[in-house]
């Protein structure tokens, strides 16, 4: 017996399996951006980061704000005198304000056209404390959940590692456009129910990651129709709610139950947080608003293992019940999120690459089909290694995102500064200009021996990306969306 199993004799199975989902490309791309990552000056060799969906456009609005109100923060001198209150509250209810001014954002966020309860809103531990309350509420380790393909890689951590649930994929391809189809639905279903395997419900989330797109008030209407006549729960991750940029407008799940009749409405639940909309992950917003007064409940009770600090729920009750604020926020977010997409949908037509039509999210889907040695997931991840390797850049290969075709690439867009954007795209357009530029034969060549043309000298090192059972020195999944 080996020394690490001896080892794993000693810890639980939720600490030892491998059921976390970290033994993927999608991670993998992490660890090698930590392990080299790019800095303009330090590094400028380095791999750049566009595997991390984050909103980065406007701190600077963020930070003019909280210097114009120090009253906000309980460790400055104007807040100072609110530091014991807010210190020593422990409610798991949360600060009355906060889950106020939480509600109304939702709401401008959806343009007014749906009201939120302030005393449905539970908190938890930013969007992955959220999903997986939410599955300990609804389901029983053994239990399924529908999932929409292509799917958000870290679903599996969140929705599955410690509560034993387990994700059934509903196939969607690029034939029509992913639309999540009924049929498709019902044929994941019974096929699940052919297997013995207990699904309690379909998750979906809206806007897509990684698609960047919206669903539709029709498509919503036959989901919610599916879930109640088969009587099992419908969770919308809608954290990316406000980075939409353009037409059509966003439409939530809870308008659409509004102008249903005879909907089960306990059986919805929506997941939100501040990660995406605002830009704030490190602050750990997650929300749970279920219409279901049980759920609801419980999830208070189990929302005391992730609150959200108190000096973090004060200063944003604060911010988020600025009106003004909040309006000039979002209409410059949406504004800057259209200027950084039209930028990287241009490269990518100057250079011939297709991307996925798409209105909202922080990434585009690229489509590199074209650079495939032939149309296999295996050659995906030759390509993607060359990505990583050599041109240095971390995006997420399809096949890590449940996608059923090779060849989809997620890139994202917000995460960075404009200087490195411009490196970025440059070494876009060098790759895929030298790669569709090279007579067969060259390209025959590179797809064996994993070189490019651009790089006189270096070789694909398999040492680069670790493998799936590499060492762990830093996990990735905290920071990774």
């Amino acid at each position: 017996m080996s020394l690490g199993s001896k080892s794993n004799q000693l810890l639980s199975k939720i600490a030892t399996n491998d059921k976390h989902g970290e033994n993927s490309p999608y991670f993998d791309g992490w660890k090698a951006y930590d392990k080299n990552p790019f800095h303009p000056s330090e590094n400028p060799q380095g791999v750049i980061q566009m595997g991390l969906a984050e909103n980065q456009l406007c701190f600077d609005l963020i930070e003019e704000w909280i210097k114009n109100n120090p009253k906000a923060s309980i460790c400055t001198p104007e807040g100072v005198h609110k530091f014991r209150d807010i210190a020593n509250f422990q409610d798991y209810h949360g600060l009355p304000e906060f889950r106020t001014a939480v509600a109304n954002f939702m709401s401008k966020v959806r343009g007014g056209r749906v009201r939120f309860d302030p005393n449905r809103i539970v908190m938890s531990g930013g969007a992955t404390g959220a999903n997986e309350l939410i599955m300990f509420c609804l389901a029983d380790p053994g239990d399924a959940f529908l999932v929409p393909t292509p799917y958000y890689p870290a679903f599996l951590r969140d929705l599955c590692w410690r509560t034993g649930l387990q994700l059934i994929p509903v196939q969607c391809d690029s034939s029509n456009n992913f639309k999540i189809t009924r049929s498709a639905l019902e044929e994941a279903y019974m096929k699940a129910k052919e297997n013995n395997i207990n699904v309690k419900g379909l998750i979906i989330t809206n806007p897509s990651n990684p698609l960047g797109t919206t669903l539709d008030r029709d498509t919503l209407k036959s989901l919610v129709s599916f879930i109640n006549e088969n009587n099992i729960h419908l969770v919308c991750d809608e954290i990316y709610a406000a980075t939409v940029f353009s037409s059509p407008s966003y439409v939530s799940v809870s308008e659409v139950i509004q102008e249903m009749e005879s909907c089960k409405k306990d059986l919805i639940h929506i997941i939100y947080s501040l990660s995406k909309d605002m830009g704030f992950p490190g602050f750990r917003v997650g929300i749970v608003y279920s219409f279901n007064d049980v759920v609801v409940n419980c999830g208070r009770k189990m929302s005391s293992f992730g609150l959200v600090s108190s000096q973090t729920q004060h200063m944003l009750a604060s911010m988020l019940s600025d009106d003004r604020f909040v309006d000039k926020f979002l209409a410059e977010s949406s504004k800057r999120l259209a200027k950084r997409h039209n930028i990287f949908s241009k490269v990518l037509e100057e250079v011939n690459i297709t991307r996925f039509p798409s209105n909202a999210g922080l990434f585009c889907w690229m489509n590199l089909k074209s650079l495939l040695k032939e149309q296999t997931f295996e050659a995906e991840m030759m390509l993607w290694h060359v990505i990583i390797n050599e041109v240095k850049l971390n995006v997420s290969p399809g096949s890590s995102f449940g996608c059923s075709e090779p060849g989809w690439f997620r890139v994202c867009f917000a995460n960075m500064d404009d200087e490195t954007v411009e490196v970025a795209l440059g070494r876009i357009r060098t790759f895929i200009g030298k790669e569709t530029m090279k007579p067969a034969m060259q390209v025959k060549s590179w797809q064996r021996n994993l070189r490019l043309s651009f790089s006189s000298s270096r070789r694909f090192d398999h040492e680069t990306v670790m493998s799936p059972h590499s060492p762990i020195p830093q996990s990735p999944l905290v920071k990774a969306t």
